[in-house]
């Protein structure tokens, strides 16, 4: 993909806050005409959170799509794949031969009317925290206001190394052993191993310790959990952890809903997480059978490329991705980018580590995540000595912790080639992204005028016809899920006469309605050979006016979410 600037550290490592900025205010600053850079709003720690605008005239509404990363703290690839999206859609524009393989031209023309809306980190303050230490952080390093004062744990950096790992203690309890083949990593205890046993803990601290209460580590609790805070099916604590006292509970989230709110030109939704290599897609609270049939198919299309440009499989999130059968997460982004907005909202949970693992496919995606035996493990500690310059695991050094007393800390450090890539198969996969959201992006519905024709019917007096179209493979109301939303209103036709009039039984405004699109999704009956067809000219509509007089008249066609085009001609009574 060619680069319209070439910094492109995040292809290479994970960016701070700061220098995140600065790449966003290179594009913005050399690129002025077609990127523009504003914050959405500001964390409690007093960052930025950045939205880059990528496309002439930002303000002229017209068909969008946004992606978020680094919405959870520890997911900072999320970050780096954000921002190549933000490079590719620049190179549209900038580049002439950007796509000439793969794109005819007419399609490349509708990609640049496309607008781009990238924000890169949602959680800055969460993502700061793990740069510079280490440790787990769901969404941010803060509790929630209401959290009751009770043990825990906190992350800190207590041998001064920069990061934070583990703590192991010797307890003849223990239920973890040591591995006697790769330094650093901890087993699961069989029955019949040998001693010594250790218990493990993050490295840092207790939170309200009262002398005695070693609390299990639980980061979910008391804390926030962005993807749990969207209005969609929304529960409070403590049916669902994270989601707070409301939706948008937090600064983050709900500049997130605002800017959505804001922007109903939005028409598909990539939000970005990390880890298992694999998309995730509605429905999130129901089967499929429960799914409008021309929104799976149009995943089903989504699902090809998934697989074809990115190498992930795309999951059902109820079917496969709860992390108990039949019981839905609550209040997560891409149900209320679905269903309130419109959009078609996908979810990527990027680095295909189980793969790189060799490690079968469960029929249940979500299981990947409790499968790993001590076999797969000591596979994993292989792989980090091989292919990840053993960033993971790290030896044991004996700590007076100030409320354990002797502990020894090390082990683990999941940041980097667990939670995240490698820095060095960061480039693969930003390009792969990119590619594969191109695609979506060139599914948005294309509002255009096919005809607009003054017939002279008698003394000033003249017809006027317009034909309204969409060539975009959506209809113009989004996804089915979102079609009878009362903000999610059709196509609108408006004639405005000056020095002319319309005659009086003409409305000047004429509902349209939605149009439909070319596409079908992938899987539909209308596409196999033993009844082949089209859906008629349902992609059109039209309207007329009787115009009395001589003048100018103006039309307009618009809809909320497609922005307008305006035509202007003259009325004139031809002697």
């Amino acid at each position: 993909m060619p680069q319209p600037h070439q910094d492109g550290r995040y292809r290479h490592e994970y960016l701070s806050h700061k220098a995140l900025g600065r790449q966003l205010e290179a594009w913005a600053e050399a690129h002025p005409e077609l990127a523009h850079l504003r914050s959405i709003g500001t964390t409690p720690q007093g960052r930025e959170i950045w939205v880059l605008t990528i496309g002439p005239e930002p303000d002229r509404r017209r068909p969008g799509v946004w992606v978020d990363g680094n919405m959870h703290g520890t997911e900072l690839a999320g970050s780096s794949v954000a921002l190549a999206i933000a490079e590719a859609a620049l190179a549209l524009h900038l580049d002439p031969e950007a796509l000439a393989d793969d794109w005819p031209e007419p399609q490349r023309e509708a990609l640049r009317e496309v607008l781009f809306y990238i924000c890169p980190r949602v959680s800055p303050d969460g993502a700061e925290q793990v740069l510079s230490q280490g440790g787990f952080v769901r969404s941010v390093p803060r509790r929630h206001p209401d959290s009751p004062e009770r043990p825990r744990w906190y992350a800190q950096d207590l041998d001064g190394d920069g990061r934070c790992r583990y703590l192991r203690q010797a307890d003849p309890a223990g239920d973890f052993v040591a591995s006697t083949r790769y330094p650093g990593l901890m087993l699961p205890r069989r029955v019949d191993d040998p001693p010594p046993y250790w218990r493990l803990y993050p490295e840092g601290a207790i939170e309200h310790w009262d002398g005695q209460t070693i609390p299990e580590p639980d980061w979910l609790a008391d804390t926030p959990d962005f993807n749990r805070q969207f209005p969609w099916g929304w529960q409070p604590e403590p049916e669902q952890l994270g989601a707070g006292q409301r939706p948008g509970a937090e600064p983050e989230t709900r500049a997130v809903i605002d800017f959505a709110l804001r922007h109903p030109n939005l028409y598909a939704w990539l939000n970005l997480h990390t880890f298992g290599g694999v998309f995730i897609r509605p429905l999130s609270d129901a089967p499929d059978s429960r799914m409008a049939p021309a929104d799976l198919a149009l995943y089903r299309q989504l699902a090809d490329w998934g697989e074809a440009r990115v190498g992930y499989p795309t999951v059902s999130s109820f079917e496969e991705f709860c992390y108990e059968p039949e019981t839905p997460l609550h209040g997560d982004l891409i149900d209320f980018t679905y269903h309130q907005r419109g959009c078609v909202a996908i979810v990527c949970e990027l680095w295909d580590l189980f793969r790189r693992l060799g490690r079968p496919t469960p029929e249940r995606f979500i299981d990947h995540y409790t499968s790993l035996d001590r076999e797969a493990l000591e596979g994993l500690a292989r792989w980090d000595l091989s292919e990840n310059r053993r960033r993971l695991f790290g030896d044991w050094r004996s700590l007076v912790h100030p409320q354990l007393g002797q502990v020894e800390v090390g082990g683990l450090d999941p940041v980097c080639g667990l939670w995240n890539p490698p820095p060095e198969a960061l480039p693969e996969l930003c390009d792969a992204l990119a590619d594969y959201w191109l695609r979506v992006a060139a599914m948005l519905p294309r509002l255009v005028i096919e005809q607009l024709t003054l017939t002279r019917l008698g003394p000033r007096q003249h017809l006027l016809e317009l034909t309204a179209a969409n060539h975009g493979y959506l209809p113009t109301q989004g996804v089915q899920a979102a079609r009878d939303r009362p903000w999610n209103g059709g196509v609108v036709a408006w004639a405005s006469p000056l020095g002319c009039r319309l005659h009086g039984s003409c409305q000047a405004r004429q509902e349209l309605g939605h149009l439909d699109g070319w596409g079908r999704g992938r899987g539909d009956a209308a596409h196999m050979p033993w009844f082949q067809r089209s859906r008629g000219n349902s992609h059109q509509a039209r309207a007329r006016w009787l115009i009395e007089g001589e003048g100018e008249v103006t039309v307009r066609v618009e809809s909320p979410r497609l922005g307008g085009i305006t035509r202007r001609l003259a009325v004139e009574d031809a002697r």
